[in-house]
């Protein structure tokens, strides 16, 4: 049995449109019965003047008071009544003698008889106004003395009858209620059309609809591991998730939604990746603790309405892959030893083959002298394991491009030394890239050589690096550091990052990071220096040199 579905509630927009359609029906009708009322109360008032206002011009005629005096004062008071009541419009005029007798009246049969009404003020000189039921009906009326020397000798009553004036009432009501009519009907084509747009922009889902997308856009919004950002046309942030909030290092949502970018404290290039109304692709870019990768996309329709911001953190990858660079130079390096030892086991068997084995073990024995030399002076001088096999793998990628590399007889490093908190990742980071850096600079140079040096004193551990290449130059100081700087043309490795991730990793550490100028012996080159302080407590052995 199928059962029958449910009818799907009304859309927002079609909620709103009959909201508003009742709202000004009711607005309407209460301003209708409003002025129904207002416009009855006065055109009653109208009316009393109006009966007022005739009463008293019949009471100060002198032909009146004439024909009051005279024997008949029906017969020439009579016609003057209708023509007053024809000319003024008003419903009946009746002409009274002092008692209430009435000499006029707009039915014939009626004259003679006893006014119908009050008249005991007007008896005594006062004029009176009232609505009374007499013989042509309710009525609102007005009677007046008709005074001669100070005397009274006669009554005049004008009035209006009150369906009269209800009529007139109604004739306003009908004007006002057509102009009620139009003025819904107005409303209600505006109101369809803004709901009509409202409709387009809600795509004609009804509040719960709308309701269950936020709670959805709320929920995939936070559980995204990866930073989105959002900024309005002034960009300022107008959207930010949990992951961008982490990523970049701000406060809570309150305390950054509304602001500008350019006021919440992230570097300068950054700043300036998010301010860029063009598009930004795949950017890497610096914080204080993150490598972070930047896409940038400007929402536009017809205008510029702001910009859409993704963050990927690419730190750990970042440095998987310097770890990734070193282990390649190493492979390379086994690999041209390898070759090299190749060559050299060729000649001692040669040498072997020739009969001149003394002169094969004389040469064999060099080689092994020079490889093991080589061997015990950086593990003597720095016996933290991985900063030696850096070094050692550093110096034979630096011998194959033509570059002497040499650790300082003032290096002193031992196993054990270092703090938990300084990883060995770090230390590949800050060492491993400043080595490359010297080698480029040197790699050309007369003499080319990079010294190294790497002693823990004072409560600090101190890695120094210098070359003999070109320098740095004094107004590039503080350049150097920042992501994208090079004296060589950019390339594909992306060039410009190394001394950026040192700075990053020098900075996490609370250290501090200088280059100088070397004056040794006259060769020129630079020197790079990183000083990282050691916990209280560290044990940093004697003889280290500053």
């Amino acid at each position: 049995m199928r059962v029958p579905s449910l009818p799907r509630p009304r859309s927002l927009a079609g909620q709103l449109f009959a909201v508003q359609a009742v709202l000004i029906a009711l607005v309407v009708a209460g301003y209708a019965l409003f002025t129904y009322v207002s416009d009855q109360g006065q055109a009653e008032e109208a009316a009393t003047r109006q009966a007022t206002a005739v009463a008293r011009s019949i009471a100060d005629s002198p032909s009146v008071r004439e024909a009051i005096r005279g024997p008949d004062p029906t017969a020439r008071l009579q016609p003057y009544a209708l023509q007053v009541m024809r000319d003024a419009d008003v419903d009946f005029v009746t002409i009274m003698s002092p008692s209430g007798i009435r000499w006029t009246h707009p039915d014939r049969n009626q004259i003679g008889k006893p006014f119908l009404g009050t008249i005991g003020p007007a008896q005594h000189g006062h004029t009176l106004t009232e609505t009374y039921t007499g013989t042509l009906g309710a009525s609102v009326r007005a009677v007046t003395p008709v005074t001669d020397d100070g005397r009274i000798i006669g009554l005049v009553s004008a009035g209006i009858k009150v369906r009269t004036i209800s009529a007139r009432v109604q004739d306003q009501v009908t004007a006002l209620l057509a102009v009620a009519g139009g003025t819904l009907l107005l409303g209600a084509v505006g109101t369809y059309v803004v709901n009509a747009r409202l409709r387009r922009h809600t795509h004609g889902m009804n509040a719960t609809e709308l309701s269950r997308m936020h709670d959805y856009h709320q929920a995939a919004l936070h559980a995204v591991r990866e930073g989105l950002l959002m900024l309005d046309g002034q960009y300022r942030v107008a959207l930010i998730n949990d992951g961008g909030r982490e990523l970049l290092g701000v406060g809570t949502e309150e305390e950054v939604v509304g602001r500008s970018v350019a006021g919440l404290g992230l570097p300068a290039q950054l700043t300036g990746a998010l301010l860029s109304s063009e598009p930004r692709v795949d950017e890497v870019h610096l914080t204080a603790s993150r490598v972070l990768v930047v896409n940038t996309s400007p929402v536009s329709g017809g205008e510029r309405r702001g910009t859409v911001v993704t963050l990927r953190d690419v730190t750990e990858l970042q440095s998987l892959m310097g770890e990734l660079d070193s282990e390649r130079g190493f492979t390379q390096a086994l690999r041209s030893q390898a070759h090299e030892a190749a060559n050299r086991l060729h000649t001692v068997v040669s040498l072997i083959e020739l009969g001149r084995a003394e002169e094969a073990v004389e040469f064999a024995t060099a080689e092994l002298e020079l490889a093991q030399a080589l061997t015990d002076q950086v593990v003597a001088a720095v016996g933290e394991p991985v900063l030696a096999a850096l070094l050692l793998g550093k110096t034979a990628q630096a011998n194959e491009r033509g570059v002497e590399l040499v650790v300082s007889e003032d290096s002193r490093l031992d196993d054990g030394l270092l703090p938990d908190s300084l990883s060995s990742r770090d230390l590949v980071t800050i060492l491993g890239n400043l080595i490359d850096n010297a080698v480029d600079a040197a790699q050309g140079s007369a003499g080319a050589r990079v010294t190294v040096t790497a002693y823990a004193s004072a409560g600090e551990v101190v890695l120094r690096v210098s070359d003999t290449g070109p320098g740095v130059d004094p107004d590039h100081a503080d350049l150097v550091f920042q992501r994208g700087f090079s004296t060589k043309p950019a390339g594909p490795d992306g060039r410009g990052l190394g001394l950026a991730l040192v700075r990053q990793a020098v900075t996490r550490h609370e250290g501090t990071l200088t280059v100088t100028e070397s004056d040794q012996d006259g060769e020129g080159g630079a020197v790079f220096e990183a000083r990282l302080p050691l916990p209280r407590g560290s044990h940093a052995p004697e003889g280290g040199q500053e």
